[in-house]
């Protein structure tokens, strides 16, 4: 039966209006799919996977920062093969209730336009350029502070999140409905089975269709059968651990579900354009440049 999402009920203290949390644990021990009524900021400090955020699934890597909006179910399931030398990833998250924003606007009339302009996100939203760099500086200086002072970062975090034109939708909330259902159902079988082989019976036995309506259905869902969604699926995973890890290109093509090299390098050229061995030195030429 499908994962039902689970609702969250986030841990912020009686001494505290919001709740900061700084994890490096193993790569499996991140919360699987859930939601909660509350704002999340989350920065990936170490390691890549998987995202799911609402109606969007992504890829991710490390150093990303993310703003979900209250109520958008959500995940990172992180990929085994990259961590850091304790074999451990890193992220942290800043989860604040939508009241305090309302109360800050209220009781602080210099935070009205800022909270104003945060509340309207309806979407989760990744930063980049200038605005990422400045984000992450400041999500770590966190870590050392105390509650007065993680308090003042909060204030300046949203203020450096509402002045931002550096972002990118990853995320949203469609109108819920049973197809909707069955694609987050679909997602997230499709990204903890992808390494392995599937079969089309497998997935549609799983939310509950027969192979013919499961067809008919993802096609009309997505434009395109399962199986490119699979393969296109498992090439990003592959672009990821290429860009992350100095695994041999045979080695990854077996983890992201591939059981044949040369059809995976055919595959990868297809949608890439460049074979894995040029996609892997393109990616560290431009990162030696940087």
């Amino acid at each position: 039966m499908p994962e039902e999402v689970k609702y969250c009920q986030v841990p912020i203290g009686n001494n505290k209006s919001f709740f900061y949390d700084h994890v490096h644990i193993v790569w499996d021990e991140q919360i699987t799919f859930h939601q909660h009524a509350e704002w999340e900021l989350s920065y990936v400090i170490t390691g890549s996977g998987t995202r799911i955020a609402g109606d969007i699934v992504e890829t991710f890597s490390h150093g990303e920062v993310v703003l979900l909006p209250p109520n958008i179910p959500h995940c990172w399931s992180f990929d085994e093969h990259n961590y850091d030398e304790e074999g451990k990833i890193e992220n942290i998250t800043i989860i604040f209730p939508d009241p305090l924003l309302e109360k800050c606007a209220t009781i602080f009339p210099e935070t009205e336009q800022v909270i104003s302009q945060i509340r309207q996100y309806q979407q989760a939203i990744a930063f980049g350029g200038k605005t990422l760099g400045t984000l992450q500086k400041m999500m770590v200086a966190m870590k050392s502070q105390n509650n007065m002072e993680q308090l003042s970062s909060l204030l300046n975090l949203l203020d450096v999140i509402a002045s931002s034109n550096e972002t990118r939708i990853v995320g949203y909330l469609g109108k819920q409905n049973k197809s909707t259902a069955k694609m987050q159902d679909i997602y997230r079988f499709t990204f903890n089975n992808y390494q392995n082989s599937i079969a089309l019976d497998d997935v549609a036995n799983y939310v509950g269709m027969n192979r013919s309506s499961f067809c008919v259905f993802f096609k009309r869902s997505k434009g395109k059968s399962f199986f490119t969604f699979l393969n296109e699926f498992r090439i990003d995973s592959s672009c990821l651990m290429l860009q992350e890890t100095n695994m041999p290109i045979a080695d990854i093509c077996y983890a992201v579900g591939f059981n044949d090299v040369p059809y995976y390098n055919r595959t990868f050229k297809k949608l890439k354009g460049v074979t894995p061995k040029d996609y892997r030195t393109r990616h560290q030429l431009e990162k030696s440049v940087k």
